[in-house]
């Protein structure tokens, strides 16, 4: 049996996530994918080897003037920050707006 001590890391935003204790893991039991996954599932749920809840999912309104869009403020965090870096070199309808296509096309995991 053995404990280990995990960090989650957001790279992105350049914080430290979380941390959890997986504790008295029967070591060579499984597969490392095993323990990854334990480490990963305690993290995100306060130390509980099990996943947490899914978000709900965004609600972020979208705007017609013509062209639909989003502004990007409205988008919550880290999503926001992921989604501006996604779309840094793209064309925009507005200053601070994004096209709704690509916000789309960021949630479905396609940019």
């Amino acid at each position: 049996m053995a404990d280990y001590e995990v960090e989650l890391r957001e790279a992105l935003v350049g914080t430290v996530g979380r941390r959890a204790t997986v504790a008295a893991y029967p070591r060579w039991s499984a597969s490392v994918w095993d323990l990854v996954a334990r480490a990963v599932a305690a993290a995100l749920n306060e130390g509980a080897e099990e996943l947490p809840a899914r978000p709900a999912e965004f609600d972020v309104p979208v705007y017609d003037d013509g062209r639909k869009y989003i502004n990007v403020h409205e988008i919550p965090e880290p999503a926001r920050t992921i989604f501006a870096r996604k779309i840094e070199y793209s064309s925009v309808p507005h200053s601070g707006c994004a096209y709704a296509h690509d916000w789309l096309d960021f949630l479905a995991g396609n940019r």
